[in-house]
């Protein structure tokens, strides 16, 4: 199967990371990286909170080569798309999918600068966030999540708990819970349910994280 071009590739993206990413996606497999989820059941027990349907639109910012996007398929989620800064990672993602990558919407574009081209109702991000360790960053990001995301929609954001690592892949992030979340995010949104998560890796190392979901509006 050939790959298909993605849907937008940022010409302003940080050349730094996004070689960083190709680079640690060109070199492991999915099973040496730290991040790696055999089935994702944490984000997956957030969308049914949330209520999520086969109708719905999702972004998974930050997806990478991560399998929620099979999962999603798998139960027959129809307007599912995964945003990476890393080309590599998607294309590791639509080569495991096979003929199935076709269902799915693909997007390479650093979060910071993508500009939205619908309004999701639901936008999912586990462990991109907390990259961002500058004030600017993380308000260029709010920026397009104010804009991709619908009135009424609901955003999942997980990231290090306060606990947790303090870097990743080498990378320093900035470790979150859900009153540093809601404070970046503003008044628009709503708590509606946090709680912790202990990742374990391929190695057996424990990363304590925490996950926040919000809704859009009152």
């Amino acid at each position: 199967m050939g790959l298909k071009v993605p849907l937008s590739a940022e010409a302003s993206v940080n050349g730094n990371d996004q070689a960083h990413w190709d680079n640690v996606y060109g070199s492991k497999t999915e099973g040496e990286v730290s991040w790696f989820q055999d089935e994702p059941d944490i984000s997956l027990t957030l969308l049914a909170l949330v209520g999520a349907s086969p109708d719905d639109t999702i972004v998974d910012v930050g997806g990478g080569a991560s399998r929620l996007v099979d999962c999603l398929l798998d139960k027959g989620f129809a307007h599912v798309s995964v945003l990476d800064l890393s080309a590599a990672a998607l294309a590791a993602a639509q080569v495991r999918l096979g003929a199935r990558s076709d269902a799915a919407k693909w997007i390479t574009a650093d979060a910071r600068r993508w500009q939205p081209p619908e309004a999701y109702d639901i936008w999912h991000d586990r462990a991109a966030f907390h990259f961002l360790t500058g004030a600017d960053d993380q308000r260029a990001y709010i920026e397009r999540l104010n804009r991709g995301l619908k009135d009424g929609g609901h955003v999942i954001i997980g990231t290090f708990a306060p606990d947790g690592p303090e870097k990743c892949s080498g990378l320093p992030v900035v470790r979150h819970n859900a009153d540093s979340l809601s404070r970046l995010l503003g008044p628009g949104y709503i708590l509606v349910d946090s709680r912790r998560h202990e990742h374990k890796t391929p190695w057996g190392a424990v990363q304590k994280f925490q996950f926040s979901t919000f809704k859009r509006g009152s």
